[in-house]
């Protein structure tokens, strides 16, 4: 008898004993075309039912709110971009435009929830106008450092709150984080500032709730992207600025203008930055697409965090020795004047939008709570020399 011929002779058998499972006859085609002709019938049936858009190759256009030759802002987007494009086999490509290439500065929000462009990688705090609650989801005065604003994030009820921050005001845009900073430099200086009479009258670029501290202060504060900072400062329109951390800062230029760089960042200590999508860019994508981009975000946050802390020292090192930088240290009175005026604001911020007071008592509980673990578990911190 032939191969074929007992093949024909040979009944065929349920692959499965599970309860429901009927064997169709398209499944005894698929066993004996595979056996006799050696083609693989079955899979590409089974590969029919998948959703049609996991096959699908995207081409995602991302504006950065931040330019891509920067340590850590610049080089997270453009890493996730090219690892995300090989964990997808080139399936998922993410093409990165530079601020203003595609869409205005600090316009990046509202372009991805039109439609204009597919995602956007950016900090909350630029949408304060927009958004009053929106710094929270960014940094916070005094606030969380890395670990305790992510165990808010994760498994607090950070990115639920997040998340309907965006929804309730009917933007159309699905919210990750995709980097973490480590603390920033909390200001460049003409001059040392030793009171709150020498900050009086400034004119200075300040971000997110630390600018509403400043402005408590009697500083002047504007808000301006990283490309026009130096061409202020050069031309005397601001007095002095903050940025991000001395790599960054010092990628800038800043240092050859004004010398007095100030710590520690008491405004940001730790700062979550965000990658929002056009909603229904997401809605369509299948999830593995979604769960590659999720990965690629997480892998984003690693990176961020080992190139922040890793960097900073040399920076810092060539500020002082290459370019006559001084490193200067809040003293304890400046660092109480500045908590004590982030308290009235918070206060303030909380009477004029009830969703800020539901983000801020939320978090405030959680870190009441995460305070015992805090206490008990860190070795405490090196003095000052």
């Amino acid at each position: 008898m032939t191969r074929m011929a007992q093949l024909m002779h040979t009944p065929l058998r349920a692959p499965s004993l599970q309860r429901g499972f009927s064997p169709s006859p398209l499944l005894g085609l698929c066993v004996l075309a595979g056996l006799s002709l050696g083609l693989s019938a079955c899979e590409q049936r089974s590969g029919s039912d998948e959703p049609a858009q996991a096959k699908q190759k995207l081409t995602l256009k991302v504006a950065s709110e931040f330019q891509s030759n920067m340590p850590v802002l610049g080089t997270t987007i453009t890493q996730m971009a090219s690892r995300l494009d090989i964990a997808s086999d080139g399936m998922i490509k993410m093409k990165i435009y530079d601020p203003g290439e595609l869409v205005p500065k600090l316009e990046s929000l509202s372009a991805v929830s039109g439609g204009k462009v597919d995602m956007a990688f950016s900090a909350a705090g630029y949408w304060y106008g927009k958004l009053p609650a929106a710094p929270l989801f960014s940094s916070i005065p005094f606030g969380p450092e890395i670990g305790e604003y992510m165990a808010w994030m994760y498994e607090g009820n950070g990115m639920k709150l997040y998340q309907q921050m965006y929804d309730r005001k009917g933007f159309a845009v699905k919210v990750l984080i995709c980097a973490i900073l480590p603390p920033e430099t909390s200001g460049w200086f003409a001059h040392p500032i030793k009171s709150q009479a020498d900050l009086s009258g400034l004119k200075m670029r300040f971000y997110g709730l630390g600018g509403r501290v400043m402005e408590k202060l009697g500083v002047a504060v504007t808000l301006l992207s990283s490309a026009e900072i130096f061409q202020a400062l050069e031309k005397g329109v601001i007095d002095a600025t903050e940025y991000s951390m001395p790599s960054i800062d010092r990628k800038l230029g800043f240092y050859s203008i004004v010398k007095y760089n100030y710590f520690p960042g008491w405004h940001q200590q730790a700062t979550l930055l965000e990658l929002l999508i056009n909603k229904k860019v997401w809605d369509e994508m299948s999830p593995s697409q979604k769960m590659l981009i999720e990965l690629a975000c997480r892998d984003g946050i690693v990176h961020s965090i080992a190139e922040g802390d890793g960097t900073q020292f040399a920076a810092m090192r060539k500020n002082v020795l290459d370019d006559g930088v001084t490193n200067m240290y809040w003293s304890p009175e400046m660092l109480e004047l500045f908590r004590q005026t982030w308290e009235q604001v918070a206060v303030d911020e909380c009477k004029k939008d009830r969703f800020f007071k539901q983000v801020y008592d939320d978090l405030a509980a959680f870190r009441n709570n995460y305070d015992i673990w805090k206490k008990n578990a860190f070795l405490p911190r090196d003095p000052r020399d």
